[in-house]
């Protein structure tokens, strides 16, 4: 790339602080879930420093940490789809994964989706859908497909400038800042504009919802834009206690406990995952402080009179309410993600009819997400994880309102399925059920020059300081999680084909919609731990000592992490 081109991840920083700015106009509950977002994570930062002698984090880290952004938009139809896929392309977000939102039993919706993250540097991520118009009746198919063909989401000069970075491999700053402009007053703007009431009211009734927001609206509009926290639960609590769904004692226990819990569980691997400007050594020179309970009492009474400030009396703005439970692992299994959200956004909505007529209503689908990342499954653990979810799923089936009538019991129960999984890194690495990115130490750099190494276990080498390990962190999405989020928000749990024979969408449907391939993240985590097992036993001098068939998996897996990331 040309020197003179802008840096594609400054970009994509920049692209996404400007998206927040227009969200938080567009939607002033998100700029205040931010704020209690903020004050969350001071309060986990402040009990680190209390656990960990040492930490220190500046107000720059802090933003910068927990400032990722993942956002969603749906897309009507395929010509749409090419676009966007072009336009993220000029900030390095390339297409991850496959997602068939139709395939989910009974949370199914009408949509197929991938991801655009960057390989390399995946702070930011878009969830984008599709609208698959042959999901349905011939007849709704043909109505949503007229009511689409003549919309014009992108402009002449976004077409321009996406083709501009495609053809010359990049675009000058003045051309990306023109670029992000077309994202923030176009591509993903909110108008409240929308068109055919009455397709759009049967849609809804027929429990086709995201349908309705898709093909009734002059433009795609960002659906949701999720900030990453450092503690799930203290969120959520803190989230209904502003909204007033909880009271000053109900909040000041669950928070108490919460942050109890997280007194023990955030080990030194916690801090690595969660704040990647730390190094290694830094974090093994900090020492193990103990916490008297009066300490703890201290910050949930400090973090209660912050969200008690008149600027986050959340109730006073207009909300629907905070979803019932978090979608993904309990909080002691540190795997995937977990997620949850303020529920859906009843907005004001105008139609303008074909016959020139004007319905004034309301529209619910934008909604507040928020995640929290832990680390990348294997094939094995993903299997494992599928199964402990399809348990607790069926237990919370059997007893719906347990979380309301007691939510700690609640919290135990949903737990108990994921008891298989280990609850440190080190548990799950040795089990292969996640990623990790292993280094050689110094020590054990200098014990392999003098031949002092005599196993290549990877937990001994770790255990006698000759590597050290960080877990991958998992940058994708989880899609049964998703379709909870969809369905709580929209009050609507799945769907149904209209179609005579539902169809079939596979990863090539999408593929040959956006004329470019899907990345499998599976690859890209498999090639990173093997790229790093590699060369830390080559620094230790023990790579021969591998069996060759094992050695030649690795590189194997090391070659097709290259071929998609380009390198």
């Amino acid at each position: 790339m040309s020197a003179s081109f802008a840096n594609k991840t400054e970009m994509q920083n920049l692209l996404f602080a400007e998206l927040s700015k227009m969200f938080g106009k567009e939607v002033p509950l998100y700029d205040k879930s931010l704020l209690v977002n903020k004050a969350c994570n001071q309060a986990v930062c402040a009990l680190l420093r209390q656990k960990y002698r040492g930490f220190e984090i500046s107000e720059a880290q802090l933003e910068k940490t927990s400032g990722e952004r993942h956002g969603a938009i749906r897309i009507g139809k395929p010509e749409e789809y090419r676009w966007i896929a072009k336009y993220f392309a000029a900030f390095g977000l390339l297409p991850h994964n496959f997602y068939d939102m139709t395939n989910l039993g009974g949370k199914s919706q009408p949509v197929i989706a991938t991801a655009f993250r960057s390989p390399l540097h995946p702070e930011h991520r878009v969830f984008t859908s599709l609208l698959m118009t042959d999901y349905f009746d011939p007849d709704t198919k043909r109505r949503i497909e007229a009511l689409l063909a003549p919309r014009e989401v992108f402009s002449a000069r976004a077409k321009e400038l996406t083709l501009k970075s495609e053809r010359e491999g990049g675009l000058t700053w003045d051309d990306a800042n023109a670029l992000i402009r077309e994202g923030t007053t176009r591509i993903f703007k909110w108008t409240g504009k929308a068109r055919d009431h009455r397709l759009y009211q049967e849609l809804s009734k027929a429990g086709f919802k995201i349908a309705a927001d898709i093909a009734c609206f002059e433009a795609h509009h960002l659906n949701h834009l999720t900030p990453n926290t450092f503690c799930m639960d203290l969120y959520t609590t803190a989230m209904k206690f502003c909204l007033a769904e909880l009271s000053a004692e109900v909040f000041a226990e669950r928070a108490r406990h919460v942050l109890e819990f997280l007194w023990g569980f955030a080990d030194p691997d916690y801090l690595k995952l969660h704040f990647r400007h730390l190094s290694a050594e830094e974090i093994a020179r900090y020492s193990i402080q103990t916490i008297p309970e009066s300490k703890v009492t201290a910050l949930v009474q400090a973090l209660l009179l912050r969200l008690q400030q008149p600027e986050l009396a959340l109730n006073k703005l207009k909300h629907s309410g905070f979803k019932d439970f978090t979608e993904g692992p309990p909080a002691d299994t540190p795997v995937l993600l977990r997620q949850d959200s303020y529920k859906a956004l009843t907005e004001p909505v105008r139609f303008q009819e074909a016959d020139g007529s004007v319905i004034d209503t309301t529209h619910t689908a934008r909604f507040g997400e928020i995640e929290q990342r832990f680390y990348a499954t294997t094939p094995k653990g993903r299997a494992r994880y599928d199964e402990c979810l399809a348990q607790a799923e069926k237990l919370r089936g059997a007893d719906p309102d347990l979380i309301k009538r007691d939510y700690a019991a609640y919290q135990q129960v949903y737990a108990s399925c994921f008891a298989s999984f280990p609850k440190t890194l080190g548990g799950l690495l040795e089990q292969g059920l996640v990623y990790g990115r292993y280094t050689a130490t110094a020590k054990g750099v200098e014990a392999g020059r003098r031949q002092a190494i005599h196993s290549t276990d990877l937990g001994e080498l770790v255990r006698h300081g000759y590597l050290q390990v960080e877990g991958l962190r998992y940058e994708d999405f989880l899609p049964f999680s998703a379709a909870g989020i969809f369905a709580s928000n929209l009050g609507q749990y799945g769907t149904k084909s209209t179609a005579a024979d539902k169809p079939v969408y596979t990863q090539r449907t999408l593929e040959e919609i956006m004329e470019r391939s899907i990345i499998d993240p599976n690859v890209t985590y498999a090639g990173l731990h093997a790229e790093s097992l590699l060369q830390a036993y080559g620094a230790l001098g023990k790579l021969n000592d591998i069996p060759v068939e094992e050695r030649n998996q690795w590189e194997q897996a090391v070659a097709a992490y290259r071929v998609t990331v380009g390198n």
